[in-house]
């Protein structure tokens, strides 16, 4: 959840999909290019998917991040519980962001073993109205004054402020974004960028609310809908910005490429007329292929991944490829990612909804006649996928 003001505008609907028979690998003239012909660039001046983030207000996702957990206690909500169990609810984290990462991020989570006390209470921080930066701003800051005794900040790249189970007033779990132009907080002689903030919510979503929101950190939207309709309707469970708790929760290939955690040659890239044969290895693993991407604008592209039910996506409700649409100019919460359907008339198991059923498989194709685009899929093995990605 960011607090940053956000745009109102919709993204425009996704065009319609169509079966079509099986089709053979036949001979057909290919493009190649760089990936970078198809690297669309941020265009909301906040988090996004475009590619070439400002690593001065976000992390760059890459090594070892040093994460401080803080446990804090209120007037109006003593401390409860063991902080060991606080620390368990939360430290699998870690071991989903590392193999999510292809172990190129790890998160080393310190624990401070001690109740650190708030000097307000809990109900006045203003979590149950949707909190504003400058709250929030002044609940981190007096959670690392009240700690600073204790610990050199000096060590850590960001927080994790944990609150006890009986502060029923902290709703929410929002990740807190310095300011550059402000004073902003500063410990030990080190400016504090980054940190989230837990609140009861973690005990629904569990240990993936702080893959999430340390996501946000490293400059990811939420590709959830802000509007309280349908707010699973552009990614259904295929993405952890998306639903945190979905079936199939491990980031995009393209935010995967966002972050580095897949290379360039890792990149088959059409960015203008032509066609290529992409064999795709499922994101789920590593190595091979990840994701054909198809551009179709300044800010706009097509991308196919391979996913399979394994690790983190175990629980997937559908497999094969999942088309979808990037849209870099598209604010936080109106749907930078959109899920294309691959099977609308299917009927979702206990558990799934509509879109989790979307991956396409051999047989199937795709074809936005706007943009000349379109992605037959051809062949499918146990942990890969054979598309031909084709733009007019």
């Amino acid at each position: 959840m960011r607090l940053k003001s956000l745009a109102a505008a919709l993204a425009a609907a996704l065009p319609v999909i169509a079966a079509t028979p099986a089709l053979a690998d036949t001979t057909q003239p290919t493009t190649s290019a760089p990936a970078a012909n198809c690297a669309l660039p941020g265009r909301t001046g906040w988090t996004d998917e475009g590619l070439g983030t400002d690593y001065t207000q976000f992390q760059q996702p890459l090594g070892t991040k040093h994460v401080l957990m803080l446990f804090v206690d209120f007037p109006d909500a003593p401390a409860t519980g063991s902080l060991t169990d606080y620390y368990r609810q939360l430290a699998p984290a870690a071991d989903w962001m590392k193999q999510d990462s292809y172990g190129r991020t790890r998160l080393d989570i310190t624990p401070l073993n001690r109740w650190i006390h708030m000097p307000q209470e809990s109900a006045s921080y203003g979590f149950q109205r949707g909190i504003g930066f400058e709250q929030h701003e002044l609940y981190v800051k007096q959670a690392v004054q009240a700690a600073d005794p204790y610990v050199d900040f000096s060590a850590y790249d960001m927080l994790y402020i944990v609150p006890a189970k009986s502060a029923s007033a902290i709703t929410f779990s929002p990740t807190y974004l310095y300011d550059p132009t402000t004073a902003g907080i500063t410990a030990d002689g080190k400016r504090i960028k980054w940190a989230i903030t837990f609140g009861q919510d973690m005990y629904r979503w569990g240990y993936k609310v702080a893959d999430h929101e340390t996501s946000h950190t490293f400059g990811l939207p939420d590709l959830y809908a802000f509007t309280a309709a349908d707010v699973h309707r552009y990614v259904g469970g295929w993405d952890l910005m998306g639903d945190i708790a979905g079936p199939a929760p491990q980031h995009t290939g393209w935010e995967r490429w966002k972050f580095g955690w897949i290379d360039d040659h890792q990149v088959a890239c059409l960015p203008a007329s032509g066609s290529r044969t992409v064999h795709l290895k499922a994101v789920e693993r590593p190595g091979g292929t990840k994701i054909a991407v198809i551009r179709t604008g300044e800010s706009t592209a097509y991308v196919a991944e391979s996913r399979r039910a394994v690790t983190g996506d175990a629980k997937a409700c559908s497999t094969g490829v999942l088309i979808y649409k990037v849209d870099t100019s598209t604010q936080t919460g109106n749907g930078p990612v959109q899920v294309v359907d691959g099977n609308p008339g299917a009927t979702p198991p206990n558990g799934c909804t509509g879109l989790d059923m979307a991956a396409y498989r051999p047989g199937q194709s795709f074809t936005d006649p706007s943009t000349g685009v379109k992605i037959d899929v051809l062949r499918r093995g146990p942990l890969s996928d054979t598309v031909r990605i084709t733009k007019q």
